[in-house]
């Protein structure tokens, strides 16, 4: 147990390597390895954290599940994730992510078999809670290394482009989930998933590595003669700074996280009901759903992206008048879709698809702006409280919406998905014109 408590904790700095040349060479080595390493990983996480929505046509056929259930379950993940998100973000910023994402997703992968090896309703909810606590670690692990490898000036391009990895890991899980769902049962479909990303994180634990410091390369603010780049020596803030200096008492974060809420409601809706809306009103098979539910993530891949060029490029790093635009695009997104009544493949594709594009800017350009709008080292936190909040949103998208689904059918469905991208635009609008410098890192 000492052991494995030694591994989480950060880093310790190196002496700096003083040939520039070297420097260059390392830099370019270690952030192309670190940024492959946890874009693969967290696509793997992905592959547990959504499967089950892919094997609900299944739970329902064959164990009698209805709709609310089905929906508590999702709203159980939603809760123990997005509190875990919180809490892993604190301890994100004082551990070593090499060792902490990668025990995540092992932990994640042995949950799912669990859950897949079980029949029993109140197992599935005790299994469901668990994945969702260990899912937590992910994310809070990637910001603190996208916050010290890469600084802010091309924070919003690299973020974004590491953010299609949940893109890839949800556009994977209609394709091979649903596939084992029809072919092979639903428990094939949890199964195999955990099998795979339990091998991917004995990757990430040899391939990942702390700070720029413990290889012995300078801070990145350093490297690119950035402001903030005052010392190579970083202190570790206390919990209680990160807590109360940094994240709770900065009321710009409350506003982000509010508007992540109704964002992330949205997109858990869109991701977890999308295939059983097809199925029932329109009539396509699992793996046809499954096939159209794909370009919801593929849009939101390039969705990311492009806001995320967009507001380096043309906003000079600042995320909010991209996002809201994005934001009340959505809108128009969520009409259109509902209002296409015919089963068309390729038109139905093609509207999942904006709805993505237009939904993920504002998913990867609120996470962006927390961790700008912190201080470097309490990143993880400010992502991890503002991701606590939208998984609340989160958890709303499942019994919540699967009982006014229940109630009211698709169109309460569908209106709800509206109303709340609508609020999340008027919250997102007086963050136009927001330019507040972030904290500088403390030596």
């Amino acid at each position: 147990m000492t052991i494995f408590i030694d591994k989480l904790k950060p880093a310790p700095h190196q002496p700096e390597i003083a040939d520039q040349e070297v420097v260059k060479k390392q830099y370019g080595h270690w952030r192309l390895r670190i940024f492959y390493s946890m874009y693969i990983g967290y696509a793997l996480y992905y592959l547990t954290r959504k499967c089950l929505a892919f094997a609900m046509p299944c739970l329902i056929r064959d164990l009698g599940f209805d709709k609310a259930q089905l929906g508590l379950l999702a709203t159980i993940l939603a809760v123990t994730y997005g509190i875990s998100k919180f809490v892993s973000g604190i301890i994100a910023d004082r551990s070593n992510p090499r060792y902490f994402m990668a025990f995540g997703l092992i932990a994640s992968g042995i949950v799912n078999i669990l859950f897949g090896l079980s029949s029993s309703l109140y197992f599935f909810f005790l299994f469901w809670a668990f994945n969702g606590w260990f899912q937590g670690f992910g994310w809070p692990s990637c910001t603190r290394l996208l916050t010290h490898w890469y600084s802010r000036s091309e924070r919003g391009r690299w973020w974004s482009l590491f953010a299609t990895s949940q893109n890839v890991g949800g556009a994977l899980i209609p394709l091979i989930t649903a596939y084992c769902a029809q072919m092979y049962g639903w428990r094939c479909a949890m199964i195999f998933p955990g099998s795979v990303v339990i091998l991917g994180g004995l990757f990430l634990m040899n391939r990942l590595c702390d700070t720029p410091q413990s290889v012995g390369l300078p801070s990145i603010e350093k490297y690119h003669s950035e402001e903030g780049a005052k010392s190579t020596q970083e202190r570790e803030l206390s919990v209680k700074e990160i807590l109360f200096t940094y994240v709770l008492n900065n009321p710009i974060l409350w506003v982000l996280g509010i508007s992540y809420f109704f964002i992330y409601l949205i997109r858990q809706a869109m991701s977890d009901w999308t295939v059983l809306y097809l199925v029932e009103t329109k009539g396509y098979t699992q793996i046809g759903a499954g096939a159209i539910v794909f370009w919801f993530e593929i849009g939101g891949m390039f969705g990311g992206v492009l806001a995320g060029l967009a507001s380096d490029k043309i906003c000079s790093g600042n995320r909010g008048p991209v996002t809201a635009i994005f934001c009340a695009l959505s809108i128009l997104g969520i009409y259109v879709f509902k209002s296409t009544l015919v089963a068309s493949p390729i038109i139905d594709a093609l509207l999942i698809g904006a709805i993505g594009l237009f939904l993920f800017g504002p998913i990867i350009l609120i996470g962006v702006a927390a961790a700008e709008l912190s201080h470097k080292k309490a990143a993880a936190t400010a992502s991890g409280f503002i991701g606590w909040l939208s998984y609340m949103g989160a958890a709303a998208a499942g019994y919540p919406l699967g009982l006014i689904t229940q109630t009211f059918g698709w169109e309460g469905f569908f209106l709800t998905l509206a109303i709340c991208a609508t609020i999340t635009t008027i919250i997102l609008i007086p963050l136009w014109n927001d330019q507040r410098k972030p904290a500088q890192c403390s030596v």
